[in-house]
């Protein structure tokens, strides 16, 4: 798992939790199920009845009295938090994927670069005439100096993971690693089955 990913899932984490956290408060409020439970809520505690409310109105006089830079500044605090959200969202969704990979080598040859479609497409192409693939597609991801090659191949019915994966290693992996000149490409492949008509005994 790389630093991005667990940050990822940190946020995401975190996000959860207070969301649950928040809306168990209000369920627990809303359903008046301190009363019911005979539960008794810490004083300062927040909604423990159906209806009260997030801010009252001595909690609104109490911050107005602040000054007139304290709404201005939630409200600022709280589109920027928006922004910054959607900002993720927007990052999570968008595909890394480089428009050119550098070719490596010794010396590696200056402002020289390959297309990253170009060398998706002769990887799936390459990929598509193994023995026992029926379908394969492949593409590039990372950063152009350090890429990512991503493989998903269909199987036929007859066909094996493990020759379809060495072929794909001694084949299609290394030829893509030797025309960029890398020493190391990390790759990782997805194997499925595909499904087949039900075959008719007599």
């Amino acid at each position: 798992m790389n630093g991005r990913s667990t940050l990822n899932r940190l946020l995401l984490a975190i996000s959860g939790l207070v969301l649950l956290g928040g809306g168990l408060l209000i369920l627990a409020a809303g359903l008046d199920l301190y009363r019911r439970l005979r539960l008794v809520p810490p004083a300062d505690w927040p909604l423990t009845r159906p209806h009260d409310v997030l801010l009252s109105d001595a909690d609104r006089i109490r911050w107005s009295d602040q000054g007139w830079w304290w709404w201005p500044a939630v409200i600022a605090g709280l589109t920027l938090a928006a922004i910054l959200a959607l900002l993720w969202l927007l990052a999570q969704v968008r595909r890394h994927r480089p428009g050119s990979v550098h070719l490596g080598g010794t010396p590696p040859p200056e402002n020289v670069e390959l297309r990253g479609s170009a060398l998706s497409h002769a990887v799936t192409a390459e990929a598509r005439a193994l023995t026992d693939v029926e379908h394969a597609n492949a593409h590039i991801t990372g950063r152009a100096a350090h890429p990512r090659l991503h493989m998903a191949l269909t199987l036929t019915d007859h066909g094996t993971p493990a020759p379809v994966l060495r072929a794909l290693c001694q084949g299609p992996v290394a030829h893509a690693r030797d025309c960029t000149g890398l020493t190391h490409l990390p790759t990782r492949a997805r194997l499925d089955v595909g499904r087949h008509k039900a075959r008719r005994v007599e």
